[in-house]
């Protein structure tokens, strides 16, 4: 912890929280509302303590400790500097007394809470940092779920004998996981008399995609024939292979070098699908190893290896 709250901001703090209230169930639920730290509330006994009781022992507790409570204790102080609205006290007997000390014990309260400029900022920066996470966890939880169905896809195709039905469902099922990761993919199309499996845009390059689930790895007719549509496009445009089943030796060989296409295999295509590996760092990966070594295939055992 940086910095502690100062002892005349928790004292100030102590006496608002005893005159923003009159009643004690008010308070009660001010506090229930503002503390989110169930561990602080569990603590609170409104039943058999008076309401300074119990503002003194929460006060108290949270100053104490404050490595576990400053982030309870700089909201709590911000809640009740928001405070305008004293109708609530105004209409009790003797209502505007007890509002002027409102009030006062308000104004004094603010004067010292922004001078804790430094903690105010920090909790900001760490209730933002566990936004963030929530998000991520929440995308996270549906990235995965995502994930769970289409590897059942791919379970199921392994029973089609109908390789043309098997290769129209495994281009739908990688169309569905480029949009999980949000590339900009379209789907199979026809240009001049050639048909593309797909493409998608990734770090601001384009690639013609292509996807194959033969009962052999991919030779080098094949390869090349993908290779040659890649060289074709535009200076930008890179290509990815997918064979389910690999490819040979020397179709991989005879690419080695400068070349446009990077290759996956089933293996890779599953290690995503299984969450082991997200599409983008594979993509990532693969690419920065074929610019660095020419080598246009390399197994994804070696990216989670490392």
């Amino acid at each position: 912890m940086a910095k502690a709250i100062s002892s005349a901001a928790i004292n100030v703090l102590e006496e608002a929280l005893v005159n923003i209230y009159w009643y004690k169930n008010d308070l009660e639920r001010f506090l229930r509302i503002t503390l989110n730290n169930p561990q602080l509330l569990q603590r609170l006994d409104f039943n058999n303590y008076s309401k300074r009781d119990v503002v003194s022992y929460l006060i108290n507790l949270m100053a104490s400790n404050q490595n576990a409570y400053q982030d309870d204790l700089i909201t709590l102080m911000a809640e009740v500097v928001k405070i305008t609205d004293f109708s609530h006290l105004e209409r009790l007997e003797d209502g505007q007394n007890k509002a002027k000390k409102a009030k006062t014990a308000i104004k004094a309260l603010h004067s010292l809470y922004v001078t804790h400029e430094e903690l105010i900022n920090e909790q900001k920066a760490s209730e933002e940092r566990q936004r963030i996470a929530k998000e991520k966890a929440v995308k996270d939880k549906g990235v995965q779920t995502k994930l769970e169905e289409l590897r059942t896809l791919i379970y199921e195709l392994i029973a089609e004998k109908d390789a043309q039905k098997r290769g129209y469902k495994l281009e739908t099922i990688i169309t569905e996981l480029f949009n999980l990761y949000d590339l900009d993919s379209r789907p199979s199309f026809r240009i001049q008399g050639e048909q593309i499996d797909g493409a998608f845009t990734f770090e601001k390059t384009d690639y013609l995609f292509e996807a194959k689930w033969t009962s052999k790895p991919i030779d080098r007719e094949t390869l090349s024939w993908f290779s040659e549509k890649v060289a074709n496009k535009l200076d930008n445009t890179l290509g990815l292979f997918l064979s389910i089943n690999g490819f040979t030796e020397s179709a991989i060989n005879l690419h080695k070098g400068r070349s446009l296409i990077i290759l996956m295999d089933g293996q890779d295509l599953m290690a995503v699908l299984e969450g082991r590996i997200s599409l983008l760092d594979l993509l990532r990966r693969k690419r920065r190893h074929a610019a660095q070594t020419g080598e246009i295939f390399i197994s994804v055992v070696n990216y989670i290896r490392e």
